[in-house]
Parts: C-alpha cells; structure tokens; sequence
C-alpha cells in the first residue's frame, strides 16, 4: 500500500475511533443522554415470558408517563431471553458497540452492492470509515444508540440476505428477522421486484416457522399476541407524536386527528405505492440498492408506527444517492444535502420541544407541516428518481458510474 494510501487510511481510522469515543461519552456521560429502555423492554420484557406476564410487562423507570410494554413478536423474547443473564452494564455497552460496528457493516455492503467487488479494497473501507464516523450522529442512530434498539442489526440482516444469492439463506434470514421484528417483512417485495420467487416464497415460510415455534413454547402467550395485539398502533405508542414519522403520523398532525387506516390513509398510500412503482421503473436492471431504498423507505411510509429510529434506511438512501447512478448531479446533490441536514439535525427532535405532550395531535399547522419532514423528504427521492432519468446529461442516467463496476448482479445467479 503507498505511503500516502496509509496515511489516508490512519486518519479515517482515528476520525471514526474519534466519533465513537465522542458519542459514546456524550450519551453515557450527559444527564438525558443513552438510558438504553428498549435494551431494558427486550431483556426484562423476555424474562417475564418466564413467569408467563410477557405481554403483562410494561418497563417505566426512565418512561413514567408512558410504561413501555413488550411489543415485539413472541418469536423475539425467544432470542432475547438469553441476554438477561448478562449484567445489564456490560450487555449495554456491548449492545453500543456492536450497533456501531454493525452499522460499518451496513455501509460496507451498501457499497458493495453500488460499486462491486471493488467496494471491499482499502480504498472503499476507508470511505465506510468515515462515513460511519458520520452516520453515529444522524437521528436514527443517534435514537437507535440512546435507546438500545435493534434497527441497525435488522438492517444489517436485511442488507446480508440482500447481497447472497442463496434463495434459501436470503429468504431464511429476512423471514427469520421479521419474526423479531415485523418492520423488515417488507423486504419480501423487494424479492418480488427483482424475481427472486423462491427467496420471497422462503422468506414467508421462515417467518412461519418463527410463528410455530414461539406458539408451540410458549402457548397462551403466543396466542394472545396474534389474535388480540397484532397491529394494535396505539399499544405501540401515541400515532400524534412528532417522533412518529409514518404517513399516518404526518396525515394525522395536519388533519388535527388520528385517520387510522380510513379513506384518506388509503389515497395517500395508493398515491405512494404508485411513486414507488414509478421510481423503481426508472431505475437500470441491475441497481439492488437503489430496489432495496425504494422498498423500505415505502415500509417506513406505510407503518403505523415509524419512530425516527426506524429511519436507519436513511443511511443506505444517502450512499445512494451520492455514489449511486446519479451521483454528480446537482438535483442529487441537493436531496441529498437535505436529507442530511434533516438527519443530523433531527428535525422531530427539535420539534419535540414545542410537543406538548406525546399523545396531543392537534398543532399549529407550520410544525405540523414541518412534523411531515421524512414523509415529504421520500417522496422528494422518489419524484427525483422519476424526472432526474428524463433529463438529459449526455449519458445515461441508469449507467453505473464511470470507472466503477458494477460487478455480477447475484440475483441473475441463483
């Protein structure tokens, strides 16, 4: 490696070694910094399946206005039982640690699907170095860290079951986390949209089999769970809350009211849906990460619930657009300008401060507007992805890059 590679390359080592020592101090070392709660719910909510009060448990110590119940699919306290017999102290900062790196790897493989084999040279792992050293303070991580939650790791698995193109380890492991967590199911249309039959037909099935074994261990429990809590939003947490950045929380805050899933629900996600058709058709045959970003940020949009830790998506979205198919372009560089002072920012975040209360949806319609910032932000995206192909550049707009390969597309390897 040359010496000025080298040099390149420490610098990107202590910039994110930098990072990560400062968010980590700023969060266990302020006074409403990381209280890691929904670490605490997937510990103590697991060990209560034990006494058989799974979902009885609510956690309220850091959340005395809202006790937060154990909301995740039974299937989830199977595999989280096993960490209430950590002390929670280590667990957590081991839980911190791993996010971070998982979310390196979120990156990596983001590149890797954008650029090819190339991604995994020197040269691209210094490029996710730096950009992990940025991502730890975007909103979703920054949330995703100070709670202990589990999004970055669901899109890791989501990201892996992405890049392999074993029908069966692809559709196992979605099928699989979306027994933990509901949220990734969605990645089952991406299969569809790229033909990947088997994989989507797999994926159903493995969530199945979580199904069946969480109901055959744990009975009553299991049940209770998928005939009376199954998309139960208001058990999730309050639909209003500017930290809900769904299409029915923005919908919701501009209409002074809950619209649930009524009519006009219904127009505004068929009017998405077709948004979404539209920029995946726009996109070239072999762009998986520009499929992928449409996918998920559609299953933020159509969630209930979409807390701005759901919008770790954002991350992969950004690589996109800057070192994706339209990368250089000045439309892109101003989305994707946005989106970042959004996420860095933390627009609910500050907007939290003018919330009177988590539950109150009726507000003043300019931070009602301003609470629809993620919403307006994907569809911003989407009408990008659509009109920027129409607009001439010279070259195509569904190329690759130039000098970058794309490299074999493993979905035409199955």
């Amino acid at each position: 490696m040359p010496e000025r590679a080298r040099s390149y390359r420490l610098w990107c080592v202590l910039l994110l070694l930098l990072s990560v020592v400062a968010r980590l101090a700023w969060g266990l070392l302020t006074p409403n910094g990381m209280n890691l709660v929904d670490l605490h719910v997937y510990v103590d909510g697991s060990a209560a399946l034990l006494s058989g009060e799974l979902y009885d448990f609510t956690y309220s110590r850091d959340t005395p206005d809202f006790p937060l119940p154990f909301t995740y699919p039974p299937f989830a306290a199977l595999v989280f039982l096993p960490l209430h017999h950590l002390p929670f102290g280590l667990l957590g900062v081991l839980w911190l640690l791993l996010t971070i790196a998982a979310l390196f790897w979120v990156i990596r493989i983001a590149l890797e699907l954008l650029v090819g084999p190339a991604a995994r040279g020197s040269h691209w792992t210094s490029v996710a170095m730096v950009w992990t050293a940025v991502a730890v303070w975007s909103e979703p991580v920054r949330t995703t860290l100070d709670y202990g939650q589990i999004n970055v790791f669901l899109v890791l698995a989501v990201m892996v079951a992405v890049r392999s193109s074993r029908w069966w380890l692809s559709g196992g492991i979605v099928g699989v986390v979306a027994g933990i967590k509901l949220t990734p199911a969605i990645t089952g249309v991406y299969f569809l949209a790229r033909r990947r039959w088997r994989a989507a037909f797999f994926s159903a099935v493995a969530f199945g089999a979580t199904v069946v074994v969480s109901s055959v261990l744990l009975g009553e429990q299991a049940r209770t769970y998928f005939t009376s809590l199954f998309g139960d939003a208001d058990r999730i947490g309050p639909v209003g809350s500017v930290w809900n950045q769904s299409l029915r929380g923005a919908l919701s805050r501009l209409v002074g009211r809950d619209v649930d899933t009524g009519a006009v629900w219904i127009v505004a996600v068929a009017a998405c849906a077709v948004l979404a058709f539209a920029a995946w058709r726009s996109l070239g045959p072999d762009d998986r990460l520009g499929t992928l970003v449409i996918v998920q940020l559609f299953g933020l949009l159509v969630s209930p619930i979409s807390w701005v830790h759901h919008w770790v998506w954002v991350v992969p979205m950004l690589l996109w657009l800057v070192y994706g198919p339209l990368a250089g372009r000045l439309g892109t560089w101003i989305v994707a300008a946005c989106w970042t002072v959004v996420t860095l920012v933390g627009v609910p975040w500050v907007l939290s401060t003018f919330q009177a209360s988590m539950w109150d949806i009726d507000r003043p319609a300019p931070l009602a507007w301003l609470g629809a910032v993620n919403v307006v932000g994907v569809l911003v995206v989407y009408l990008w992805m659509i009109i920027a192909p129409r607009v001439g550049t010279g070259e195509s707009a569904t190329a690759p890059p130039a000098n970058r390969s794309c490299g074999p597309d493993p979905d035409r390897l199955r």
